[in-house]
């Protein structure tokens, strides 16, 4: 099951986004969309999408005169001591969006001391979330979610994951080369989801997309039973689109 690269914009880009934050916060009474183009260089092809999912969002309001200024997520984001809860359940929103958009159990996965760990997810008895019949740290090798954080480590940091979590197999779609896996990783388009099917349980399949907010290697994952294989590859497409608000939340 191939999926084709979609091309890269600076809308998928944060520093973008971070620019255009900026530009409104900057104006406290609300600055048009106009004014933020040219404070920003940002052709206004890209703007529109990029202001609509800020929108969305919460991230920015628009106010009576279509001026914009900066919402109440950002507010809560920046609020101190409780900034870490606010990300948390913005996060957990956003995931529970995404999950009933694509009809599939979603994760937000990161790479920490060099482990994987699924931070946070949403499902739902529509949705089940993937047994982990294996832990995940110890499947990086098979599950998209590991697949795809492999790809953003250099092959020291692979190698040093493969001699900590040796590769096994875990069902008979199961790659066990550590060359051909290397290999693979290093074919991987970095606009194409990462695929698992059915290489870490019989009977699931599954997609990752990688999440780069600074140096940290996350990735946004989504599970689905092998009868609803047919729709991977639209749902890892949509999951591919939406990763820009996750990202967001991520680096602010």
């Amino acid at each position: 099951m191939a999926l084709k690269p979609e091309p890269t914009t600076p809308f998928h880009s944060v520093q973008y986004v971070l620019r255009v934050l900026e530009t409104i916060s900057k104006h406290g009474g609300g600055v048009t969309d106009a004014q933020i183009a040219r404070e920003t260089g940002l052709p206004t092809g890209h703007l529109a999408p990029m202001l609509a999912m800020l929108r969305r969002e919460g991230y920015v309001e628009q106010v009576a005169d279509g001026a914009y200024v900066i919402g109440d997520s950002l507010v809560l984001l920046g609020s101190g001591a409780t900034r870490k809860e606010a990300l948390e359940a913005k996060l957990q929103e956003t995931l529970t969006e995404l999950r009933d958009s694509v009809g599939a159990a979603v994760y937000i996965s990161r790479y920490i001391d060099g482990e994987v760990k699924i931070t946070q997810f949403a499902d739902s008895p529509r949705t089940p979330k993937v047994n982990e019949w294996v832990d995940f740290r110890s499947a990086a090798h098979a599950s998209a979610v590991g697949k795809c954080l492999l790809t953003q480590l250099d092959v020291n940091g692979r190698r040093d994951h493969l001699s900590r979590h040796r590769i096994a197999r875990l069902t008979s779609h199961t790659i066990t080369s550590e060359r051909l896996l290397f290999s693979k990783l290093d074919s991987q388009p970095p606009t194409v989801p990462v695929l698992d099917l059915q290489e870490y349980a019989v009977g699931t399949v599954c997609a990752a997309v990688p999440l780069t907010a600074g140096s940290a290697v996350g990735c946004l994952a989504l599970s689905l039973p092998l009868e609803h294989a047919h729709r991977l590859r639209s749902a890892a497409d949509t999951l591919n689109r939406r990763a820009a608000p996750v990202v967001l939340s991520l680096a602010i």
